[in-house]
């Protein structure tokens, strides 16, 4: 993976960025909208930590609080810089969700992102 290259993908506003985990956070599925946007190929994602995309400006501290909020049955809200293949990036409004089989056995996680508000990016970036 390069390294950010500064340039600004902005989702279109009817993208929404669909992908599935195993429990540990490997990817399991991904949609075309996710490949398209992050540059990677479906066999270059599968199998993958999700942290693929991660930008390296995203404070490690709002993962803990994804994961910790995932941990206690709960869904994740919140805006999410990522990082595409070729180092440009991408600003999403993700809500992740535990995902359960019939005998509440956690199965992985289900993740939708689209288009976040140009203003709650600008506030954000300036935190």
């Amino acid at each position: 993976m390069s390294t950010s290259s500064g340039k600004e993908i902005v989702m279109q506003d009817n993208d929404f960025i669909v992908s599935k985990t195993d429990p540990k956070g490997n990817i399991t599925y991904c949609n075309r909208i996710f490949m398209q946007i992050a540059g990677y190929s479906e066999a270059e994602l599968l199998g993958e930590p999700h942290n693929i995309i991660r930008h390296p400006d995203m404070p490690r501290a709002v993962f803990r609080l994804l994961w910790h909020t995932l941990q206690q049955g709960n869904e994740f809200f919140g805006l999410v810089k990522n990082r595409a293949c070729n180092g440009d990036f991408y600003w999403t409004y993700a809500n992740v969700t535990p995902s359960y089989d019939n005998n509440n056995k956690l199965l992985g996680y289900y993740s939708v992102r689209r288009k976040p508000a140009r203003s709650s990016i600008e506030t954000i970036s300036e935190i």
